[in-house]
C-alpha cells in the first residue's frame, strides 16, 4: 500500500535504541562432498535483487504501509534501532542502546524480524550489527545515520536539512557495510515517521522505498508488557507491519511484550515474515 504524501507522525521514538543480540557463534560443520563443476559454458545464476515499490507520483520515494490482506495471515514485526548522533557521551556512561535479552528472545522463538537500524548505532554496536546482518533470521534496513527528523516539529528530534537528508541515508549504508553487514535493505524507515513531499523528493536518488507501518505497539517507554501486547494484538491484520523497539533504555518492556505477541499471533494462524516478504507480496499485485 502505497501512503498518500502528506506528514506522518505517529507516537515513537525519542532517544532510542534498538538493542540487538549477540554476536553469531561460527559453527563449523563437516566438508560436503564437492559437487561437479559446471560446464565451460554454464552461467551462475545472478543474485536476487531484494523487492522494492515503484517510484511514487512524480518520482517521489514509494511509501510502504502494510502488505495484502488477502495474502494468508502473515505480519512483520519490525525493531528501531535508533540511536541519535548526539548521545555518544550518554551510551559512554553507561546507557544501553541495545537489548540483546530482546533479539536472543527472537532467535529462540525463530520469529523473522526486520531491524531498522541508524548508522550511528551500527557505529556503537558493530559486533551485533554484524551478528544481525549476518543471521538469516534478520533482515537490516536502514533508518538514516543521525536519527534527525526529515521534517520539523518530529517529537521533538533534531532536523537534517534537506541537501544533507540523502547524504545522512547514504552515511548509515557506509557505517552498516563498515561494521560487517552484507547486506543491508533499500528499505527506509523515518525517524519518528515524520516525513513531507519535500523528504520524499530528497530522497528519490537513493532507490529506496520508505517503509511505515500500521500498527502501533507503544512500546517506547512503556513498563507495561502486558499493555504493549494487547495494543499489538487488538491491532495485527493480515498482512501488518508492527513497529516496535530493541533499546533496552527506552522500550524495556518489549522482551517481555514478544513473549506474549508470539505465541498468541501463531494461534490464531499468523506466520512471522520480513518486510521484505510483504513488499514482494504487495509488488505482484501492482
Amino acid at each position: 500500500m502505497i501512503s498518500p504524501v502528506r506528514p506522518v507522525c505517529v507516537v515513537l521514538h525519542a532517544a532510542a535504541a534498538c538493542a540487538l543480540g549477540a554476536a553469531l557463534t561460527a559453527c563449523g560443520a563437516p566438508h560436503a562432498p564437492h559437487s561437479a563443476r559446471p560446464a565451460p559454458s554454464a552461467t551462475p545464476a545472478a543474485p536476487s535483487r531484494p523487492p522494492t515499490l515503484a517510484p511514487g507520483a512524480s518520482g517521489l520515494t514509494p511509501v510502504f504501509k502494510n502488505g495484502p490482506r488477502k495474502q494468508g495471515r502473515t505480519v512483520a514485526l519490525t525493531f528501531d534501532a535508533d540511536m541519535t548522533a548526539d548521545q555518544g557521551a550518554r551510551a559512554a556512561a553507561g546507557e544501553r542502546f541495545d537489548n540483546p535479552e530482546l533479539i536472543a528472545t527472537l532467535r529462540a522463538l525463530k520469529v523473522r524480524a526486520t531491524v531498522f537500524m541508524t548508522g550511528r548505532w551500527a557505529d556503537e554496536y558493530p559486533a551485533q550489527a554484524r551478528s544481525l546482518g549476518r543471521d538469516p533470521l534478520f533482515e537490516v534496513a536502514n533508518h538514516s545515520y543521525s536519527h534527525y527528523s526529515f521534517t520539523g516539529n518530529c517529537y521533538g528530534l533534531p532536523t537534517v536539512s534537506e541537501d544533507r537528508m540523502r547524504s545522512d541515508v547514504e552515511r548509515a549504508y557506509t557505517a552498516f557495510r563498515k561494521a560487517g553487514v552484507p547486506n543491508a535493505m533499500p528499505y527506509f524507515r523515518f525517524p519518528g515517521g515524520c516525513y513531507d513531499r519535500q523528504a520524499l523528493k530528497a530522497l528519490a536518488a537513493t532507490g529506496v522505498t520508505a517503509v511505515q507501518w500500521d500498527v502501533v505497539s507503544g512500546d517506547a517507554f512503556a513498563t507495561d508488557a502486558d499493555a504493549v501486547a494487547r495494543q499489538v494484538l487488538e491491532g495485527v491484520r493480515p498482512g501488518s507491519v508492527v513497529v516496535m523497539h530493541c533499546t533496552h533504555s527506552a522500550a524495556p518492556a518489549t522482551e517481555q511484550a514478544v513473549r506474549r505477541i508470539v505465541p498468541e499471533l501463531r494461534k490464531q494462524g499468523y506466520r512471522f515474515v520480513k518486510v521484505s516478504e510483504l513488499i514482494g507480496a504487495a509488488r505482484g499485485r501492482q
